[in-house]
């Protein structure tokens, strides 16, 4: 038996988050199922973190104990072969036995796209969040500058499972600005509850004009959750990168014509 650890990518419209629950189709159950389709064997998928439904993700970190004689490369086509569509598999290497993705977690880095077009967008309806209404982007990037350092963050706080503190430390926060959309780029060692996407309803309200861009500051010395913006909808949000003190899936990957595209990041 050895410890594999995998790169996910997954598209959340189709799932009810990631963690298995009864009746609903989640990513770990997909995995899990796509396995035991495979080898007839019953395993656990450790992700590094639970995100919601409708949250999609480019590189989720998960590890999972396996006994079987393929090597790396064939247990991954293996598994894109068998798992659920919206689900992808994109690297798996064996690690060492007591690597964790969850708990050697160092931060992870979030991603909130906006399309701004007058008209609702004809495509990728849930692959991102429109806004319609005019937005002022120097005032967001004002705001932005508030969230990072260490803070209590208990004013976007979202009802969820039990933390011992509210207090997270935002690395970065930067934008990404094109013709017909936006994204914010978010890194952080932790994250409450929906409070990436109660970032992204704060600046769209200081977008908009409804607050000022000083009253970031305000909102969170208050630690009053009514006081900042609402909590953003999931489409918009991707989990980019989970980051670790090692170097995780650091090789060129390689398919059996060579390198599978001109860009590898």
């Amino acid at each position: 038996m050895r410890n594999v650890r995998l790169e996910i990518a997954y598209d959340g419209s189709r799932f009810f988050g990631w963690q298995r629950q009864e009746g609903f189709p989640s990513v770990q159950e997909a995995l899990e199922d796509a396995y035991r389709c495979l080898t007839g064997d019953t395993v656990v998928v450790h992700g590094a973190g639970r995100t919601d439904t409708g949250v999609h993700a480019l590189r989720q970190v998960a590890h999972l104990h396996v006994e079987t004689k393929l090597d790396d490369d064939r247990l991954r086509h293996a598994l894109n072969a068998h798992v659920a569509p919206g689900v992808v598999v994109r690297r798996l290497e064996t690690c060492r036995d007591d690597f964790h993705a969850r708990f050697d977690a160092r931060g992870k880095r979030y991603m909130y796209l906006v399309a701004t077009t007058r008209f609702r967008p004809p495509f990728g309806e849930k692959l991102m969040h429109w806004c319609e209404q005019p937005l002022d982007l120097v005032r967001m990037r004002a705001a932005a500058d508030a969230f990072v350092g260490e803070h209590d963050f208990s004013a976007l706080a979202s009802a969820g499972s039990p933390r011992k503190s509210n207090v997270r430390r935002i690395r970065s926060l930067h934008f990404l600005a094109r013709r017909e959309r936006f994204a914010f780029v978010v890194e952080g060692d932790g994250f409450l509850y929906n409070m990436v996407r109660t970032i992204a309803g704060t600046l769209l309200d200081v977008g908009r004009g409804k607050l000022e861009p000083r009253a970031v500051h305000e909102i969170l010395a208050s630690r009053d959750r009514k006081l900042a913006g609402p909590t953003a909808p999931p489409e918009g949000l991707y989990l980019v990168s989970v980051l670790y003190d090692e170097s995780v899936f650091p090789r060129r990957d390689r398919g059996p014509r060579g390198a599978p595209g001109v860009f590898q990041y």
